[in-house]
C-alpha cells in the first residue's frame, strides 16, 4: 500500500508530534512543507508533510494539563493514528547521564494521591491502569533511529510525570523507590494517559538534561542547544521509517453540511453518510 492510498482507503497514517517547548518542536518546522496553521485553544498545530508523510506538529506548553489538552485536540481534530512526545527531563538512575535518551517502556503521573481513599500513590481511582504502556512498534523505531543518529546511550524504562520540577535528592529517590523510574518530567505521563484511553500509539522520548547528584547547576541553555539538532535528525528519522502496525480507522467527524441544519457523521470507512 502506498503512502498515497490511505486517506482513500479509509485508513490513517498521520504522526502527532508533541513538545512542550518551542525550541523542542522548531526545527521539525522548518523541514515540513505544505504546512497549514490550524489553533485550538491558544496551541499552534503545524499541518503538513515531513520526509514525505503527512504529520501535525505541536507545542503543548509545560505541565501536564497542557500536554492532555494538545493529545486530545490531536485525536478528535486530526485523527491522528500514532503521537511521538519529545523532550528534556531529569535523570532518576546513576547509570544515566546527561545527553542520554530515555525511550518510554510505559508512563506514569507520579503526583497523582488518592491515597487517603486507599489506593496506591500514582494510582488513578476508577482506571483500568494507571501505567499506560508505550507501542512495541514505535519503541523500536525510536531505538534505531537514536542509534542511528547519534553516539548516546539510549535507555528503555518508565517515564513519571508531575507538574513539579525534581531537583532534590529525596524526591528522586522517592520516584525510584515507588514507581521504579528512569526519568522524571511534566509532560509524557499525561500525554500517555490520553493516548491509551482514546486507543492511540505513542512513545515517549527524553534526552536527559539534569542529574542534581552533585549540586552543580547544568547550564540549560547551552545543553539544550546541543541536543536539539540530535532530537531533530531522530524524529525525522522516525517519521521516514514510520508505518502503522496495522490499519487504523478513522474515527467518525461530524460536519455540518451547507443550508442544512442536521449534523450528519462521516463514516470514512464506507464513504456513506448518515444521520
Amino acid at each position: 500500500m502506498q503512502d498515497d492510498d490511505f486517506l482513500e482507503c479509509g485508513v490513517n497514517a498521520m504522526l502527532g508530534i508533541i513538545g512542550a517547548m518551542e525550541n523542542e518542536v522548531a526545527g521539525l518546522k522548518d523541514m515540513m512543507r505544505d504546512v497549514e496553521i490550524v489553533t485550538y485553544a491558544g496551541m499552534d498545530y503545524y499541518h503538513g508533510f515531513l520526509e514525505e508523510k503527512e504529520v501535525v506538529v505541536v507545542q503543548s506548553g509545560i505541565g501536564k494539563v497542557n500536554a492532555a489538552i494538545c493529545t486530545q485536540t490531536l485525536v478528535d481534530k486530526f485523527n491522528i493514528s500514532a503521537i511521538i512526545n519529545i523532550g528534556v527531563a531529569v535523570a532518576l538512575r546513576d547509570e544515566t547521564e546527561i545527553g542520554d535518551v530515555v525511550i518510554s517502556t510505559d508512563a506514569v503521573e507520579h503526583d497523582m494521591n488518592a491515597m487517603p481513599l486507599g489506593y496506591d500513590r500514582g494510582i488513578i481511582p476508577g482506571m483500568e491502569t494507571s501505567f499506560f504502556v508505550a507501542d512495541d512498534g514505535l519503541i523500536e523505531l525510536a531505538k534505531k533511529s537514536v542509534n542511528k543518529n547519534s553516539d548516546v546511550t539510549v535507555f528503555q524504562g518508565r517515564v513519571v510525570s508531575g507538574d513539579l520540577f525534581v531537583e532534590e535528592q529525596k524526591i528522586k529517590e522517592k520516584l525510584i523507590a515507588e514507581f521504579d523510574g528512569y526519568c522524571a518530567e511534566m509532560e509524557g505521563g499525561a500525554i500517555a494517559h490520553c493516548a491509551c484511553v482514546n486507543k492511540v500509539p505513542f512513545v515517549v522520548i527524553r534526552f536527559i538534561s539534569d542529574k542534581f547528584e552533585s549540586g552543580e547547576e547544568v547550564e540549560y541553555s547551552s545543553y539544550d542547544a546541543g541536543v536539539m539538532e540530535d532530537s531533530i535528525r531522530i524524529i525525522a528519522d522516525m517519521v521516514k521509517d514510520y508505518t502503522p502496525q496495522q490499519p487504523v480507522e478513522r474515527r467518525p467527524q461530524e460536519r455540518k453540511l451547507k443550508n442544512k441544519d442536521i449534523t450528519y457523521r462521516v463514516n470514512y470507512k464506507n464513504s456513506k453518510l448518515s444521520k
